[in-house]
């Protein structure tokens, strides 16, 4: 039956693409998860986001990269989704494009005038960029199980 309710790449990425809030999973000092909603983007094919570089979330990936992601949907049994994925964070420079991005997904197209791009990014400069690099996914599709048919 998993094979049956499995995402396939495409409907991954078209799943994650629709999606706004991923919950991001670190593991804590005392190796139990510390779990955090974040928005997130899709910036050249990866999942990327930025948060308070003193966030407890940070301090943990600065201790142990490895972390795990989730974004779901649905109200019913019948029309669950999710994709699960594990791997590591990596910390990127570029948090220009990070934010642009996530706040784009987010907000629409906000700051196009220099003015406003530097007050955004002047605002943004307490946050560090975090690529999420996937080695292991799950997904599910229930609407798949329910109707027999791929959606």
């Amino acid at each position: 039956m998993r094979d049956l309710i499995k995402m396939t790449p495409a409907e991954v990425e078209a799943f994650l693409a629709g999606q706004r809030t991923l919950v991001v999973a670190t593991i804590g000092r005392e190796g139990l998860p510390h779990l955090a909603p974040m928005w997130f983007a899709w910036l050249d094919g990866e999942i990327v986001f930025c948060t308070d570089r003193r966030s407890q979330k940070v301090v943990n990936l600065r201790r142990d990269p490895r972390c795990s992601v989730l974004a779901e949907a649905g109200e019913t049994y019948d029309q669950l989704r999710g994709v699960h994925m594990e791997g590591v964070a990596e910390f990127t420079p570029d948090l220009g494009r990070v934010v642009d991005a996530v706040v784009a997904r987010n907000f629409g197209e906000v700051g196009s005038s220099d003015a406003e791009r530097d007050a955004l990014r002047k605002a943004m400069s307490r946050r560090v960029a975090v690529i999420f690099r996937p080695s292991r996914t799950a997904s599910w599709d229930h609407r798949k199980l329910m109707s027999g048919v791929t959606p």
